[in-house]
């Protein structure tokens, strides 16, 4: 009993205890990073929830001019074992791409709230204007001007999620002449969602056509667009004060303050790699090729349809979630620290902490993150981590006292305590500095317990006290 006693009193002993409680509190560490993963994902859920109906994540394109033409086909059968030719008429479509695109669109953002949770929806008004002209040098296109079905023309535009058009119906006048409009027949990167008229596109032969369109459009999170003209030019403007800009093009200019930002793209069909004409006969119309190299239009067309588009997203500048989850992440340095604290005490300063002791005071480090999570939802991250940290902190320094047997050394833990959640707040706000930070605190600590434990035989057995 005595050799156990004794055994038990061995620094290296009890440092090994020390680090092996500390491993098992990663357990519920661990446990508290799926919790996080769970609350998260039950938020999205919640925040398409709050936004369904009102339309989703927007994506525009057009107006594309499509004009039905008569082409002549060839086909060669086998009859009878010989080769018999036969020729037919089929009518096929020319999409015609505007010369220029000159659209303006303002975004009016709203927060909506279910409960705890919070989705950004807006409202997005785009006012424009497209030029369109039939190319000088359609023939070599394989079409032929007299092939052209001009009077039963469409102008077709692409909405993602035609739920969104609300209020008033989308307005298009073609020179000037107001036009009804049709569903459907969108572009194929709309799946055919989106919007038509007839016309009569005569005049298209001895000048150009000039379509103006306004409508208002509903969406959440982000609104894109699928630059398709010769020169597009797309002006946004929003009293939202945290725009991130994704897609294969960035804008040209763009200014963000608190009270919202301005963003305007140029982009030409030089840069999108394609021609303003498509017949969809691929073996008659020129072929544009990329320049090889990590930048080909190729590339960026394998990246996805993102990669070839103008992107805006409305985000929320604090994502809760993440924050929680990184702090989590600093949590074993927590334990440590305060561990390595009371172990300090333990063989330095003779006061005896047992293993429980060691395993409660673990426990309530990590009920801070769920704590901190737990708040976060309700109050902001910001009031929730002031709150979870007062609370722990409140919490073992008055165990601390009761277990060191001391105010002053139970001041220790206070301001260790105090120090560490001071830290890990600006570690969770600088993140790009994260890293060093924490390596210098690392360092730190690291030289202050070579320090204080410079004289200490680990492997000492301390005489056994008499049962």
């Amino acid at each position: 009993m005595q050799a156990a006693t004794a055994f038990q009193r061995s620094p290296g002993l009890k440092l090994i205890l020390t680090i092996v409680i500390a491993m098992m509190l990663t357990v519920p560490l661990f446990a508290i990073y799926l919790l996080v993963y769970d609350r998260q994902h039950q938020s999205d859920t919640a925040r398409s929830s709050i936004a369904q109906g009102w339309g989703g994540p927007q994506t525009l394109i057009g107006p594309l001019l499509v004009i039905p033409y008569r082409a002549e086909t060839t086909t060669t059968e086998t009859v009878d074992g010989k080769q018999v030719t036969k020729t037919g008429i089929e009518t096929r479509e020319l999409v015609l791409s505007p010369e220029t695109a000159d659209i303006v669109t303002k975004i009016a953002p709203e927060v909506r709230k279910r409960s705890i949770y919070e989705a950004v929806v807006y409202g997005a008004h785009t006012a424009a204007r497209a030029r369109f002209a039939l190319p000088a040098d359609l023939q070599r296109y394989g079409v032929a001007a007299d092939k052209l079905l001009l009077d039963r023309a469409e102008l077709r535009f692409g909405v993602s999620d035609p739920r969104g058009l609300y209020g008033a119906p989308p307005k298009v006048t073609i020179d000037g002449s107001a036009r009804s409009l049709q569903p459907g027949k969108g572009p194929g990167e709309t799946n055919g969602a989106g919007f038509y008229t007839w016309l009569d596109a005569t005049a298209l032969t001895t000048k150009p056509m000039i379509a103006d369109f306004v409508f208002d459009l509903r969406g959440n999170a982000s609104l894109a667009l699928v630059p398709r003209a010769g020169d597009t030019r797309w002006a946004v403007t929003s009293p939202w004060p945290n725009p991130s800009f994704q897609g294969g093009f960035l804008p040209t200019d763009r200014h963000i303050a608190a009270n919202g930002f301005t963003a305007t793209y140029r982009v030409g069909n030089l840069a999108l790699g394609r021609t303003l004409v498509d017949t969809g006969d691929t073996a008659a119309a020129p072929v544009v090729l990329a320049s090889p190299g990590p930048a080909s239009v190729e590339r960026a067309a394998a990246a996805g349809p993102q990669a070839m588009t103008a992107q805006v997203d409305l985000v929320t500048p604090v994502d809760l979630y993440d924050q929680v989850n990184r702090s989590v992440k600093y949590g074993f340095l927590f334990i440590g620290f305060t561990f390595m604290a009371f172990l300090l005490f333990d063989v330095v300063g003779g006061v005896r902490v047992a293993t429980v002791e060691y395993l409660l005071v673990g426990v309530g480090l990590i009920l801070f993150f769920v704590m901190l999570l737990a708040f976060a939802e309700v109050v902001g991250f910001m009031l929730a981590y002031l709150i979870a940290a007062g609370a722990i902190v409140s919490l073992l320094t008055a165990y601390s006292a009761a277990v060191l047997k001391s105010r002053k050394r139970a001041g220790f833990i206070l301001g260790l305590l105090v120090a560490l959640y001071a830290v890990l707040y600006i570690l969770l706000s600088l993140e790009a500095y994260s890293l060093l930070i924490g390596s210098l605190l690392l360092f730190a600590a690291l030289a202050a317990v070579m320090f204080l434990t410079r004289n200490i035989d680990w492997g000492r057995v301390t005489p056994p006290v008499p049962m």
